[in-house]
C-alpha cells in the first residue's frame, strides 16, 4: 500500500510529554508540566457544572451545527451567526482551511518558525509553502509581502506568535492586509489573543468588517482552559465560512466541549483572573530571566521563549530529569527553550530548578 508521496516523509507532530509518561519514565512522583501553553488554573465551575450536566447525553449526538454555542458566540463577539465556524481545536479548522483552498501547486506564505500546524497542512494539500524568516523573532511582513505571486492562495500570521510571543501591532496589520491581493486569503491565528495586555493589537473584529479575504481563528483550549475537549473556531465574511462548512466532517465537536464552551462564555470573570495572573507570571519570569543575564522574546502570551546559551534539547533533558517538563527543539532558535507561564509556585521552582542546571549544563549549541 502506498501512501501520498507527499506525504512520506512529513514529521509527526510532537505535542509537550504527558505527567503521566515522565512519572513513569523517570521514576517520579511530582512532575510540572510547562510545556504545553495549558492554563494551570483549569476552567471555569460554569463550565465542569456543564460537562457533568452531559454525561447523561454521552449516547446521543452532538448537534452538528453547533447551534446554540455558535448564537450565543456571534452574539458575544458581535459578528453574524453564518460567519462563524467550529472545530475539533483550532487546529482542524487550518487543516479545513487548506483541504478547501488549496491545491497541488498553489503557494502559502508563512513564518519560518511558528505554529508548525500550516506547514504540515498545505504539505499535505501538496501546496508549497514558503517560510519567511522571522525578524527579532516577530513576523517580517515586509518580506512576506515580498514573497506573494500568483499562486500565492493563503497567508499565515500567528498573533501572538506561537513559540515567540510577539505580536503584531494593528497598524503594521492593516498596512500589510492593505497590500495583500484581495483574492489571497490572510488567517490571522489568535489563539492567545485573550492573554494580550498591549493596546496596539489589533482590533480584529473591526477589521473583519473590512478585508473580505481575513480569517480569524480562535479556541477555548488555552485561557478557558478546555484543551482536553478539543473545541476552536474561525470567524470569517459568510461566503469564506461557507465553503470551509462544505469539507467540514459531520459531528466535529462532542456535546460536552459545546456545552462547557457555552457556559465558559458566561464566565468572564474566570477568563479575567486568568489574564491577570498570566501577566503577573509573564512580568515574574521575565524579571528572573533579567536577573540571570538571559535573553527573551518579550512575550504576550502565556508562555516565554528564553535563550539559555546552550543547547536548549540538553536543558530540556536536564529540566526533565528534575521534573519539569518544558519545551525545546525550535529549528531556528537552537538555544532557546519555551516555558509556559504556570502557577506561581509552578513558576519558582522552575527558575530554581533552571539555574541549577545552567550552572551544571555546558555543552555547546
Amino acid at each position: 500500500m502506498k501512501p501520498k508521496a507527499n506525504i512520506v516523509n512529513l514529521p509527526v507532530y510532537q505535542p509537550g510529554k504527558p505527567v503521566e509518561e515522565v512519572k513513569r519514565e523517570l521514576g517520579l512522583n511530582e512532575v510540572i508540566k510547562l510545556a504545553s501553553n495549558e492554563n494551570p488554573y483549569g476552567c471555569s465551575p460554569l463550565a465542569k457544572e456543564a460537562i457533568v450536566a452531559e454525561f447523561s447525553n454521552l449516547s446521543v449526538y452532538p448537534d452538528g451545527s453547533a447551534a446554540e454555542l455558535t448564537s450565543d458566540l456571534a452574539a458575544f463577539l458581535g459578528v453574524n451567526k453564518d460567519q462563524i465556524i467550529f472545530g475539533c481545536g483550532s487546529d482542524e479548522i487550518i487543516a479545513l482551511i487548506t483541504r478547501a483552498f488549496l491545491e497541488r501547486g498553489d503557494e502559502t506564505i508563512m513564518a519560518d518558525q511558528t505554529f508548525s500546524v500550516y506547514k504540515s497542512n498545505a504539505d499535505i494539500e501538496g501546496a508549497v509553502s514558503i517560510e519567511v524568516p522571522l525578524l527579532n523573532g516577530t513576523h517580517d511582513l515586509d518580506a512576506m509581502l515580498a514573497a506573494v505571486t500568483d499562486k500565492t492562495k493563503i497567508i499565515w500570521i500567528c498573533n501572538p506568535n506561537n513559540p515567540t510571543g510577539t505580536i503584531v501591532s494593528e497598524d503594521d496589520f492593516v498596512r500589510f492586509i492593505e497590500a495583500v491581493p484581495s483574492d489571497v486569503m490572510v488567517v490571522l491565528d489568535e489563539a492567545y489573543y485573550e492573554f494580550v495586555m498591549d493596546s496596539s493589537y489589533p482590533d480584529i473584529m473591526k477589521l473583519l468588517e473590512r478585508y473580505n479575504n481575513l480569517v480569524v481563528l480562535r479556541t477555548f483550549s488555552k485561557i478557558y482552559g478546555l484543551a482536553s475537549l478539543r473545541i476552536g473556531y474561525g470567524i470569517g465574511q459568510a461566503e469564506v465560512i461557507k465553503f470551509i462548512n462544505q469539507v467540514r466532517e459531520p459531528f466535529n465537536t462532542g456535546r460536552p466541549a459545546q456545552a462547557a464552551a457555552k457556559a465558559a462564555l458566561q464566565d468572564q470573570k474566570f477568563v479575567e483572573s486568568c489574564r491577570q495572573n498570566n501577566a503577573e507570571g509573564i512580568r515574574y519570569l521575565q524579571q528572573e530571566f533579567d536577573r540571570m543575564g538571559l535573553e527573551y522574546f518579550p512575550s504576550h502570551g502565556n508562555f516565554v521563549m528564553v535563550d539559555v546559551r546552550t543547547s536548549g534539547k540538553d536543558v530540556f533533558q536536564a529540566l526533565l530529569s528534575k521534573g519539569i517538563i518544558v519545551r525545546p527543539g525550535f529549528s531556528c532558535y537552537p538555544s532557546y527553550i519555551r516555558v509556559s507561564v504556570g502557577t506561581p509556585e509552578q513558576n519558582q521552582a522552575f527558575i530554581g530548578v533552571l539555574e541549577q542546571v545552567l550552572r551544571d549544563v555546558k555543552s555547546p549549541v
